[in-house]
């Protein structure tokens, strides 16, 4: 017997949940141990905030009893003339929120499948699919047989330590032989990631191994496709179909020097706002990190309220989007990331347009290892601060004031600049 679970493993699962068995029923039923479905429900689970027919995602545990009305004043898109609480944005308004995390989460069988209550609930809720878990799990199979096994990190510091010898004249079998304990890999792994581009040398800055011609033609090392599966373009849009008020964000990358400091933008669609960070390498632990900055300094809350979706190209350093997704504690889920089709940037068009602002003041092919994040702030403020006619005329740093308030910008590090003062040439950052 295969020691991995099947899909039609996963379907008695799922009925089995419906009919609220136990772990160890369950097991005998599949032939495994009662551990070992704990633990695929555990880890193939995901939170859901849905509502119940005719009532939104409310988690408040003062729903039923609350009357309160126009929390959120002329501004609301759901008012309700009987009470706030009908309004799936009453939580992110209301001063006397307090969510009811439900108990059945914290105990077996952690999932909400057979709960009797679940079509008259409207707290957060945690789904076991058969069909999203044989998914995850055959992703988490793929993911680990695929690609390198050193991390960008550990990639960084064994560049650090073999690219200026290789450079002074010395073989890759000199330079192991002397920092073996400082390598922490095999010298077969060194030369692989010199195949693969990983370091600053080159195979040609090898002493001999450019001379050799090569015996066989050498596996093109490309990033790992298998994220994109739900979530290409077409997913996104079906998204949007079925939860059609979600505000989308797109992220991209500004590359200047080939090999040198880039951009990270984030450009909120609804209001226009565009935010950049500067990162020394285009990488995906650059990204990473980044969104989890940005996760800390926000809140959870907040986070989740403006990045719900998040649209952006097929770069590979957007090709870990769980790490994107999921943070490292409760509530796990912070978004959604979906991909544009290759070669169709005008998918997400609205950052793409608003590049063009940022090559005004950073014309294509200027370098970017001279700016700071400062200086990066600067000029942001100064394009956010920038009317526009979409907008009924006003700046995108007015819009997302109206939507979601001052406080939030100064977080994001947004100022305003005066009309007369903006300026959208390289003379912004001469210093």
């Amino acid at each position: 017997m295969s020691k991995f679970l099947s899909y039609e493993d996963r379907l008695i699962i799922a009925k089995r949940l419906q009919e609220n068995a136990s772990f160890g029923e369950i097991g005998r039923e599949l032939g495994r141990d009662r551990t070992t479905i704990a633990k695929e429900i555990k880890k193939y689970s995901y939170d859901k905030k849905s509502g119940r027919p005719g009532y939104p995602y409310n988690p408040c545990r003062f729903r039923a009893s609350c009357k309160a009305k126009g929390l959120c004043g002329n501004s609301c898109t759901h008012q309700s003339a009987y009470k706030c609480s009908l309004c799936s944005e009453c939580s992110a308004h209301c001063p006397d929120f307090e969510e009811e995390v439900c108990s059945v989460k914290t105990k077996p069988p952690y999932v909400c499948n057979g709960c009797a209550d679940l079509p008259k609930c409207t707290l957060r809720k945690r789904i076991y699919d058969p069909a999203d878990a044989h998914e995850m799990a055959h992703r988490a199979i793929s993911e680990s047989r695929t690609g390198i096994l050193s991390s960008e990190d550990d990639i960084a510091r064994i560049n650090r330590i073999i690219s200026p010898l290789v450079r002074n004249g010395q073989s890759l079998h000199q330079v192991y032989l002397h920092h073996v304990d400082d390598l922490m890999c095999s010298e077969k792994t060194l030369y692989n990631y010199v195949d693969a581009q990983l370091f600053d040398i080159r195979n040609i800055d090898l002493p001999r191994k450019a001379r050799y011609r090569p015996r066989y033609k050498q596996p093109e090392f490309k990033v790992d496709r298998g994220c994109r599966t739900g979530r290409n373009y077409s997913d996104f849009q079906k998204f949007l179909a079925d939860n059609p008020e979600t505000t989308v964000v797109q992220m991209d990358s500004v590359i200047g020097r080939i090999g040198g400091k880039c951009l990270l933008t984030v450009h909120f669609v609804e209001t226009g706002l565009m935010l950049a960070f500067l990162r020394d390498a285009n990488t995906s632990g650059s990204v990473i990190r980044i969104i989890n900055t940005l996760d800390q300094v926000l809140g959870a809350e907040a986070f989740d309220r403006l990045f719900p979706v998040i649209l952006t190209d097929n770069g590979s350093e957007f090709s870990n989007p769980k790490e994107i997704e999921y943070r490292q504690k409760y509530p796990y889920s912070r978004t959604r990331v979906f991909y544009c089709d290759p070669g169709s940037p005008y998918q997400k068009g609205a950052c793409e347009v608003n590049h063009e602002l940022i090559r005004r003041v950073l014309p294509k092919g200027s370098s970017f290892d001279g700016l700071t994040q400062k200086d990066v702030f600067l000029m942001m403020d100064h394009i956010n601060s920038y009317k526009r006619k979409k907008l009924n005329n006003r700046s995108p740093y007015d819009a997302f004031s109206f939507y979601y308030g001052e406080d939030l910008l100064k977080k994001l590090g947004c100022s305003p600049v005066a009309p007369e003062n903006i300026i959208l040439k390289p003379k912004l950052l001469k210093k």
